[in-house]
């Protein structure tokens, strides 16, 4: 009887499983197969690129001057002082001029003395003059008076030549500015002891200017469109200026990488001072490149990849690419992609390897 009752709910348990599998079955088929995604894709194709690059530099000016005393001595006087504008005969500085004084009051008394020794050899020469034409005197006396009286005579010359350059070093006690210009640098104050030819001030004379720039050493590996960038100013961009390649550095800077590259303005506006911040935009060669939307790029363990279009089956893989430069709105691609492939560039973010994709209408089949 037990075995029975086994037997009989054995058979009920495998019908009720069997009932449920058929149940499960059923509800599989009637779930409906979801669609192949659709996205936007677009054919890979080169197209000439021609980038720019905008730098910031400032405004410098050409040549720079050191302004030094020739005398030594002690700045008595300042009147110039960084960022004035001077004209070329305007007195920036003094020093003390009594030294200088001294050496000119002892060179005119030279003089005064070489004049009247002059004055007394003159006469003595000619009076032996007279005398040897009348015969009164013998040619050695008058060949003694001609000496003592070419000596006079080089004597005041040389102490004439001693009394302009005691003038001249008197007159090296005022610093003049020499050329117009401003001043960029002021290196001693009033009471200071200053030596001969030790800088005092600098000057930038008015003339042309340079926007200077410091250019990352990456950018030189493309070949630029010309030797001429337009500079702006940074406060006022309706001031622009046309700016000629003068000078490219040699050397990189160790402490930031970059080349400094100097662009030469012939006549730069007004309001481009010295010091003045200004951007510049250079352009470069075009050349044949691929350009892709910024939508286009997806990460592959954290490098950049693009969703390629299999034109046959529309399937979707992965592709590792290299970006050459990031631009607004688009990237440009240099390795990684063919002409004529397929990308995806919109619905990126939802792929997966393999998926069957669907192409929005109005892309590229």
């Amino acid at each position: 009887m037990k075995d029975r009752r086994a037997r009989c709910g054995s058979a009920w348990l495998i019908g009720a499983l069997a009932m449920i599998g058929l149940a499960a079955c059923q509800q599989q088929e009637a779930v409906p197969e979801k669609p192949p995604a659709m996205v936007h894709a677009q054919m890979v194709e080169l197209t000439d690129d021609a980038p720019t690059i905008t730098l910031t530099g400032e405004i410098r000016a050409q040549v720079e001057t050191d302004l030094a005393f020739r005398a030594g001595g002690r700045i008595t006087e300042r009147s110039a002082d960084v960022g004035m504008h001077v004209s070329a005969d305007q007195v920036l500085a003094k020093i003390d001029p009594e030294e200088q004084q001294a050496n000119v009051t002892a060179a005119e008394a030279a003089v005064r003395a070489a004049e009247a020794q002059l004055r007394q050899a003159s006469s003595a020469f000619e009076r032996q003059k007279t005398l040897l034409s009348r015969g009164y005197t013998t040619r050695r006396e008058y060949d003694q008076a001609e000496e003592a009286f070419r000596t006079a005579q080089g004597s005041l010359a040389a102490a004439k030549a001693q009394l302009g350059t005691a003038r001249e070093q008197l007159a090296q006690t005022t610093l003049r500015a020499g050329v117009a210009g401003v001043i960029t640098a002021r290196n001693a104050e009033v009471g200071q002891v200053v030596q001969a030819a030790q800088p005092v001030f600098t000057l930038a004379p008015d003339g042309p200017r340079d926007a200077v720039f410091n250019v990352h050493e990456s950018v030189f590996i493309q070949e630029p469109a010309g030797r001429t960038a337009e500079i702006r100013l940074v406060s006022d961009p309706t001031v622009r200026a046309t700016g000629t390649v003068r000078e490219v550095s040699p050397t990189v800077d160790p402490a930031s990488g970059t080349v400094r590259v100097k662009f030469g303005i012939a006549r730069p506006p007004v309001a481009m001072t010295l010091g003045a911040a200004v951007s510049g935009e250079g352009r470069f060669k075009p050349r044949k490149t691929i350009v892709l939307p910024w939508s286009a790029l997806f990460s592959q363990e954290g490098r950049p990849a693009v969703w390629i279009v299999d034109p046959s089956s529309k399937a979707v893989s992965l592709r590792a690419i290299v970006v050459e430069r990031y631009d607004t709105g688009r990237i440009v691609v240099r390795e990684g992609l063919q002409p004529g492939e397929m990308v995806v560039t919109a619905g990126a973010q939802l792929l997966r390897p393999n998926q069957t994709v669907t192409l929005a209408e109005g892309a590229p089949r």
